[in-house]
């Protein structure tokens, strides 16, 4: 049987290591799924929602580094992939999607599930490619595989189902696989740096996720300079984990002394991060030294005094014979001191934990830390759930944790932690799933877990509220809005699916819920907790118009007749006010 054009597309997806595709079928899509099946290489993963799989995808290619397709069936089925396809852009996951298309007779005809894929897939893919003839075959797929996988982000495969089924043509059908691996800075910048640095009383690390490899090297540099290490979230994983120089994170989810850090001392490094929020970055008197393999991300936040593009670890591994040691810790010390001081406040409430009713969040997050495995996969929902992941679990150096966090979409824990258990069969995969993120997208596709039996624990924090949002609006200075809902008992719907559920009300019972949770292998797991709506997530540097807009949302409050809210409030944060 000669091989068609979508024999031809898997043989060379397979080739360049793809091993899953998640998505639907249907129409346009149905010879291309043949094709795969016949195949026998790829593990079709059918999803009840195309972004579903998306998101599983994204954490599947993250944390194994191989390609991962994702597909959906012309028209609807496209555009269910975009906002999954977004996040993999902006988490730099080699993903290549299979769009179907409407047959080429009837193309820019305005037909019915018609969709222009080089205007649609525009903002959130490196490269489209649409084969309207078999002979765009092995460009189109080559390109498809290539850039994803030497830019680090998703591709788009267009492919009409009539072409699907034409005859491929007769040429070799693969794809090497190209060598991505960067070096050190030019000698000439790292000259310069090491000037920079030795010049500098006091200096600083903030690194972020271009540390993954690096975290060694930069903790030696670090000890060298007495340099107090901050982190962005991504960074988190990499630099805090057995660093005396840690302090910590900045921004609105951040504690301990990152904020002083960063803005007092005299020279920055910023090592492999793109933090996004620049208000708590220094814009005048620190000097700033950003390195980075992605060029467009040097100076975008801050002013430079200098930017070069390179490995982190190469750099610093050739940066640290250059540089002097430093003998005054003063500077290091104050910043550890304000460190540690943080995070004896953040205690209280998990000290308190097993008395308080209804639960802290930051009880069930350090609950969650210490049951855990060592190699736990954490997956965290955008919103509240980041505030408490970030500060109350430990990571490294073979627990991870991963999200949205540079996309910052909703409902990614649940589809995160399916992926990754699919690429790492056993291991303890936990999604942090706030309950609006959880009914947005991982409810439905509980099903599909319960299908392929992954034991996935999703631990659903429970407070009939979009609580992040709800603490924007107060930063805004605005009377929160739009932000509550009825939640029902997640537990009991979780067994209606197929799956297992225990709902938590009593802080005493937590304990030995978390336990019998992360135990269970026979299917996914959800643990509904109900939170207190109320826990505030205060930050260890406050900007003054937050501040302000907080203040104004109360009196805002107090005035429209929700003065017991404002009480409330008070009363179960009176520790961090």
């Amino acid at each position: 049987m000669a091989k068609n054009v979508a024999d031809g597309m898997w043989e060379m997806l397979v080739s360049a290591g793809v091993r899953r595709c998640y998505g639907i079928v249907g129409d346009a899509l149905n010879p291309v799924i043949d094709a795969m099946h016949r195949n026998g290489s790829i593990d079709f993963v059918h999803v009840r929602h195309e972004e579903y799989g998306v998101f599983a995808a994204v954490a599947e290619a993250c944390l194994t580094g191989r390609p991962v397709a994702v597909c959906g069936t012309a028209g609807p089925g496209v555009a269910h992939l975009i906002n999954g396809l977004l996040d993999a852009r902006k988490e730099g996951a080699p993903i290549i999607a299979i769009a179907g298309d409407t047959e080429t007779a009837v193309l820019d005809s305005n037909t019915v599930e018609e969709l222009n894929p080089y205007k649609f897939f525009d903002t959130a893919a490196l490269y489209i490619g649409r084969i309207s003839n078999p002979a765009q075959l092995s460009h189109v797929v080559g390109s498809a595989v290539t850039i994803a996988l030497a830019e680090h982000g998703p591709t788009v495969v267009s492919l009409p189902g009539d072409v699907a089924t034409r005859d491929a043509p007769k040429v070799a059908l693969r794809v090497p696989v190209p060598a991505t691996r960067m070096g050190p800075v030019a000698p000439a910048d790292l000259t310069a740096m090491a000037g920079l640095i030795d010049g500098a009383e006091k200096v600083a690390i903030f690194g972020g996720d271009g540390c993954a490899d690096a975290g060694p090297q930069v903790r030696e540099l670090a000890a060298k300079l007495h340099a107090p290490v901050g982190y962005s979230l991504k960074g988190k994983q990499w630099l805090e984990y057995d660093n005396p120089n840690a302090v910590g994170m900045t921004g609105l989810i951040g504690y301990g002394g990152c904020w002083e850090a960063v803005n007092k001392c005299d020279v920055l490094l910023m090592l492999g991060t793109d933090f996004p929020f620049a208000n708590f970055l220094p814009h005048s008197e620190v000097k700033v030294i950003q390195i980075d393999r992605t060029a467009r991300h040097l100076g975008r936040r801050v002013p430079l005094e200098l930017g070069a593009v390179g490995d982190v670890g190469a750099t610093v591994d050739a940066l640290l014979p250059l540089v002097a040691r430093k003998d005054d810790d003063r500077f290091l010390k104050k910043c550890v001191e304000h460190t540690e001081h943080f995070h004896k406040q953040m205690q209280h409430y998990v000290t308190k934990g097993p008395d308080l009713s209804p639960i802290r969040p930051e009880y069930l997050a350090t609950v969650l830390d210490q049951e855990a495995a060592d190699d736990a996969l954490f997956f965290v929902d955008t919103g509240t759930a980041v505030i408490w992941a970030a500060r109350y679990i430990t990571y490294g150096p073979n627990r991870r944790m991963f999200g949205s966090f540079s996309w910052a979409s909703m409902a990614n824990a649940s589809p995160n932690a399916f992926g990754a258990q699919l690429a790492f069969p056993g291991r303890q995969t936990i999604a942090l799933c706030g309950d609006g993120g959880f009914t947005m997208l991982g409810l439905g596709d509980l099903l599909t877990e319960v299908q392929r039996r992954t034991p996935v624990v999703h631990v659903v924090l429970n407070n009939s509220m979009l609580d992040f949002v709800n603490i924007e609006q107060q930063e805004a200075g605005l009377v929160p809005y739009g932000t509550d809902f009825r939640n029902p008992d997640f537990a009991k719907v979780a067994e209606a699916m197929g799956a297992t559920g225990i709902r938590v009300e009593d802080p005493g019972e937590l304990r030995a819920a978390v336990r019998t949770a992360l135990a269970h292998q026979d299917g996914p797991f959800v643990l509904d907790v109900l939170v207190d709506k109320y826990a505030l997530a205060i930050p260890a540097h406050v900007p003054a118009e937050t501040a302000t807009g907080f203040t104004l949302s109360l009196a805002k409050q107090t005035l429209h007749g929700h003065f017991d809210e404002v009480v409330e409030t008070a009363a179960r944060n009176i520790r961090l006010l």
